[in-house]
């Protein structure tokens, strides 16, 4: 049994966080989920530009495309739900052995949407029509706009992946939006069954961000020195461990059971951004310390290497230390680090970096639709 096999067994499952069509074509990608080495799929515009602009492997797609005179956005969506498509049909036969449990395959709505309610559904709705497929998660940003729209899609019946979720309060507020859509779709006497979400919580980039305020007190000396060095690598963790905390209050409360009698399932959380950004931590710290039932880890290629190589499972990690980690977060509140303004700053950075990657792989189709003309 793999690692990725004793992690499902103590209620975590591992998405592959990566998707590029020569991994579809060669057979890799059916090979990992042949071998249970991931139950899910993950994509977002960096993952795409990063694959249609460094490699050749869409070269012989772009052909027909330009013929056809779409225009560089056009090609874009094309290939990427060529690519949808084509993964979410190798993870079909899991989506129906875990009877929708897993076997999901994530497509964002263009991050240029993040701060428009109507066109952010009307776009969810347009992608989920096209792929067509009952193991898509259309991928929706949680920013403050959005969340109408992730509560009307839920109602639509639509599998919503909310991503770019960095702070409690957001997270508390995605949660509401599930739980009203939930609770619109069975007032309409619609089926909640078949219903799936997740939402995708993010962490290294948390400790990123506020490690470069703890490093900065540090180089400061004085008398909050010492305590800044304890708290290097403390919050991203701290601040998942909390939320999941949130979470099993909220999916243990008699709303949700009311909601679950009639088919419902919990709204997950993912633990997103899991690749360790300083190469001091440990390569696996994102993953070891989150382990907990009711969960998703999405991982880049590096990281699923790592935990199959060597990754150790211990479960129930996630809900062990709660008063540390409430402890933690509240001295980085001492020491001046509002996690408010941290979180709040990550999900405006969060959003602009997949827009500028939209942009870019948007710019190098239209490029390529020129230079043939």
């Amino acid at each position: 049994m793999n690692t990725v096999q004793q992690l499902h067994q103590a209620g975590q499952s591992i998405w592959y966080d990566n998707i590029q069509r020569g991994l579809l074509v060669s057979g890799a990608l059916a090979g990992m989920i042949d071998r249970g080495e991931i139950r899910g799929v993950t994509s977002n515009p960096t993952i795409f530009m990063n694959a249609m602009t460094k490699s050749k492997d869409y070269d012989a797609g772009l052909a027909p495309l330009i013929q056809a005179g779409r225009t560089g956005e056009e090609i874009f969506w094309q290939l990427a739900v060529e690519d949808i498509m084509a993964g979410a049909d190798l993870l079909a036969p899991l989506y129906r052995q875990s009877q929708a449990g897993d076997g999901y395959i994530s497509l964002e709505v263009s991050p240029e949407l993040a701060h428009d309610t109507a066109t952010t559904l009307s776009e969810a709705q347009r992608l989920w029509q096209l792929v067509n497929r009952p193991n898509l998660m259309i991928k929706i940003p949680a920013t403050q706009v959005s969340l109408p729209a992730i509560a009307a899609a839920i109602a639509d019946g639509i599998n919503i992946n909310v991503t770019l979720i960095f702070s409690r309060q957001r997270y508390a507020e995605v949660m509401e939006a599930y739980l009203q859509g939930l609770e619109r779709r069975a007032a309409a006497g619609l089926s909640l069954d078949r219903v799936a979400s997740v939402a995708s919580f993010f962490v290294s980039r948390v400790d990123s961000k506020v490690d470069g305020h703890l490093a900065a007190l540090i180089a400061g000396g004085g008398e909050h020195a010492a305590q800044a060095q304890r708290l290097l690598g403390k919050a991203a963790v701290a601040n998942a461990k909390l939320a999941y905390a949130d979470y099993q209050a909220v999916f243990g409360g008699e709303r949700f059971l009311r909601l679950q009698a009639s088919g419902a399932a919990v709204q997950r959380p993912l633990w997103a951004s899991t690749s360790t950004k300083n190469p001091d931590y440990p390569e696996l710290m994102y993953v070891d310390q989150l382990i907990g039932p009711d969960t998703v880890n999405t991982v880049p290629p590096q990281t699923l290497a790592a935990l199959l190589d060597h990754g150790v499972v211990r479960p129930g990690t996630v809900a062990e230390d709660l008063p540390a980690a409430a402890q933690a977060l509240a001295e980085l509140e001492e020491l001046g680090i509002a996690m408010r303004v941290v979180t709040q700053e990550l999900e405006d950075e969060g959003v602009a970096s997949f827009a500028h990657a939209y942009h870019e792989v948007v710019a190098r189709m239209e490029a390529h639709r020129q230079a043939a003309a």
